[in-house]
Order: structure tokens, then C-alpha cells, then sequence
């Protein structure tokens, strides 16, 4: 749902360039190329960002409101 902040495998950053990979993906570059010049290396890392499914906008609508 939201972007892990850290690697679960290698702990290493990687929420903070989720928002950058998304963006510039939606736009048409490779997801490949985008990795590389994000400097995200290791596979574990990529496979982050890769597979993650933004589901927080559909689970929000179900949440109370406050």
C-alpha cells in the first residue's frame, strides 16, 4: 500500500525515490533506465519498487472519517 521506506532485504533507501520512478514511468521512460539513473543498484531494491502496487487511494476510501 504505501512504499516501504527502507529494503526489506538490504535496508537500504528507497521510499524516498518512489514518487520520482513513478512519475517519470508514467511519462514512458523504461522502468530499467530509471533505476539505473536513480542509483538503485541491487536487485532486492529494484524489485521494491518494481512490484509495488500504490493501492492507498483505494483502501482510504474505506477507512472512518475522523
Amino acid at each position: 500500500m504505501i512504499i516501504p521506506v527502507r529494503c526489506f532485504t538490504c535496508g537500504a533507501l528507497i521510499g524516498d525515490k518512489w514518487e520520482e520512478f513513478k512519475k517519470r514511468v508514467a511519462q514512458g521512460e523504461p522502468p530499467n533506465k530509471v533505476l539505473d539513473e536513480l542509483g538503485i543498484k541491487r536487485y532486492c531494491c529494484r524489485r521494491m519498487l518494481l512490484s509495488h502496487v500504490d493501492l492507498i487511494y483505494d483502501v482510504i476510501k474505506f477507512t472512518r472519517p475522523s
